[in-house]
């Protein structure tokens, strides 16, 4: 009922929000806390609530939150803010967690990012961390009225939709697509092998497919290249070389750029365009797609995951870690006879 409650009213979230400092351009709240899950989450009591907050000046914003919440912080507290700033901006990802907080009677994670480096992140896929978090369904607590960051939301998700497609055969079902697109953001990320269990993707889809399909249905009705048949809830994609090379220039530009490294022999540096040409004409195109979004992904959860002993602590670190490796072990339990 505690998790009905977040989702009908926001009330509970706005709450939790109140202890923070205001200067945010976007806050949202993402995961099982606030949406449905199937699998070893599904009878979870009291999950953690996973929130992200994202502010123009992250010194500022951190100054102020030093004052009102001390004791979130681990060691790098006693360094200030400017470190605390300089190691969200340089470091892993570009955001700073700090987990397992006790917030207006709720455990809590939350992540903060700067304005510019989300932007990025959202048309560029840069890390694909928060930008892959905001392809999937969260419920957003309070946003401001930043046009640049709004634009840059709608195409991320459409970004999601063009890789999504390029990955799939030339008709396939509204799930399938929804699966493809939860998956981008764990494509390559070493935590599916370690501690997040590999049904995932899956588990997050299943209970979902309604608030996917309330994200999704205005850009696929309204996308060229996509056959949307809503009552059916299934779906065509132009597969000629003409319409894969048409999705594959409009794809964010680091993927475009680490399919280019991909598929450029040594020696050669071709441009991008003329590496997407060759790739829309290849039979494995969606295996490249897919290798391109993991080259991405991988190396990007790997420096934020190191980059949390600091923000996080190693105490905590520890624990934290421990509760997604007992939620994998508690998965596998389940699926044994």
């Amino acid at each position: 009922m505690a998790v009905q409650a977040l989702q009908s009213s926001g009330v509970g979230l706005r709450r939790i929000l109140a202890h923070f400092p205001e200067d945010l351009s976007l806050a949202f709240a993402y995961g099982s806390a606030v949406y449905r899950q199937a699998g070893p989450n599904a009878h979870q009591e009291n999950p953690m609530l996973d929130l992200v907050f994202t502010v123009d000046d992250p010194v500022a914003w951190h100054t102020k939150n030093l004052k009102k919440n001390w004791s979130h912080y681990s060691f790098l507290k006693l360094l200030g803010p400017r470190i605390i700033s300089s190691v969200q901006n340089n470091y892993g990802a570009g955001v700073y967690f700090n987990p397992l907080i006790m917030c207006d009677g709720k455990l809590i994670k939350y992540g903060v990012i700067s304005t510019g480096t989300l932007i990025d992140d959202l048309l560029n896929w840069n890390n694909l961390y928060i930008a892959g978090r905001l392809q999937k369904p969260v419920k957003i607590v309070s946003m401001n009225e930043n046009a640049v960051l709004r634009s840059a939301l709608d195409k991320n998700l459409k970004s999601a939709v063009t890789t999504a497609c390029l990955m799939l055969p030339e008709s396939f079902s509204e799930q399938d697509l929804f699966i493809e697109i939860a998956g981008l953001s764990y494509s390559g990320d070493f935590r599916m092998v370690i501690g997040e269990e590999k049904a995932k993707v899956l588990n997050i889809v299943k209970p979902n497919v309604a608030h996917f399909r309330a994200l999704y249905g205005n850009i696929l009705q309204e996308d060229p290249q996509v056959v949307y048949k809503t009552q059916q809830g299934r779906l065509e994609i132009d597969k000629s070389p003409e319409g894969q090379f048409t999705q594959l220039m409009t794809l964010p530009r680091t993927l475009q750029q680490h399919i280019n490294h991909i598929m450029d022999p040594p020696g050669r540096n071709r441009d991008v365009e003329e590496t997407l040409l060759q790739v829309a004409q290849d039979p494995d195109c969606a295996d490249v797609v897919r290798l391109g979004v993991s080259s991405i992904v991988r190396p990007s959860s790997i420096r934020q995951s190191t980059k949390g002993l600091f923000t996080a602590g190693v105490k905590k670190s520890v624990i934290y870690s421990s509760r997604k490796l007992n939620k994998m072990w508690r998965g596998w339990l389940r699926k044994t006879p």
